[in-house]
């Protein structure tokens, strides 16, 4: 019989096909619920799995039969990896199959709110035509802070050269990574000098809400804020607050606190419709990263690490 694998989420058709080339049979289930997976993962070798569905200690105890999980893209929160691990299940990601479209879509969403691309585009459906108060700004000159410098820090970074823009980046993990366009900088270095902040961060206890009032109100002039990273990195109602008083100038925002809209309350409704309505706010639903051609990358990049490719 055959080894079986299952997949939890859309997936390129190569990663199928390469998985069945391989010898797996594949139950390929992108709308599978939590429990279902529970209830059945013990019919399974390997897992593959993007941010739907949480794999902790229930599923891997009924994982009898699991030898591997393959997380396409970035950020293992959702896997309790060290338990994954004292159970012999190999656990590996792949950031860098998805880190170039990431940091595409940060320039991207930072040139739009620049330039009020999204703002001046709904007004002309309306038939607007409005040029003064769409003027926008140039990011040449600016000195832009990146917060993680790991896969995605590093793309933005690298989008970011023809752009003549000051580079500092801070990450509380690693050094030694300054070159000819970014200067590795302080969190203090930050809070003094940049004008626009991208922060590149997993979801860990750690950096829950690290951006909240107080970060925020820590620079030394207003800021333009970009995440692509989680949402829970946020405090949204901070933010709000932040952009009301002038703090944050404009934020382009790719992630939220809660991105299953359809289970939320009146309040995540106001904020999501606040983020939504606000001229100086850029957002989309989680897209970077999300390009065709990172699909067909994070898949190469789980099956090499698996040593299936």
């Amino acid at each position: 019989m055959k080894p079986q694998v299952l997949i939890t989420a859309k997936v390129h058709p190569y990663l199928i096909e390469q998985l069945e080339t391989k010898g797996f049979s594949i139950t390929y289930k992108p709308s599978i619920t939590y429990d279902e997976v529970k209830d059945t993962i013990n019919q399974f070798t390997g897992l593959i799995v993007t941010t739907r569905i949480k794999i902790d200690r229930p599923v891997i105890d009924h994982a009898s039969q699991l030898q591997w999980i393959g997380r396409l893209g970035s950020g293992m929160e959702l896997i309790d990896v060290p338990y994954a691990e004292s159970k012999g299940i190999r656990c590996v990601s792949s950031p860098e199959g998805n880190a170039e479209a990431v940091g595409e879509q940060a320039v991207g969403m930072l040139l739009a709110l620049a330039n009020n691309i999204v703002k001046s585009n709904i007004e002309l459906r309306d038939g607007i035509w409005e040029r003064e108060l769409n003027r926008g700004f140039e990011i040449g000159g600016k000195t832009i802070g990146i917060i993680g410098f790991g896969h995605t820090g590093g793309a933005f970074a690298r989008k970011l050269r023809g752009f003549d823009v000051n580079i500092l980046a801070y990450d509380k993990y690693k050094t030694g990574f300054s070159n000819e366009y970014v200067k590795e900088a302080s969190l203090e270095d930050l809070f003094a000098e940049a004008d626009i902040i991208s922060t590149h961060l997993p979801l860990t206890p750690e950096t829950q809400h690290l951006v909240n009032l107080q970060f925020l109100k820590s620079f030394a002039h207003p800021i333009v804020y970009i995440n692509t990273s989680r949402g829970k990195v946020l405090n949204t109602a901070d933010l709000l607050i932040a952009l009301e008083e002038g703090i944050v100038s404009g934020a382009c925002l790719d992630v939220l606190e809660n991105e299953k809209v359809a289970t939320y309350n009146e309040t995540e409704k106001s904020q999501l419709h606040a983020l939504a309505t606000h001229p100086k706010v850029v957002i989309t639903p989680h897209i970077a990263g999300y390009s065709h051609e990172a699909s067909i990358k994070m898949a190469q990049y789980v099956l090499q690490k698996l040593d299936i490719s």
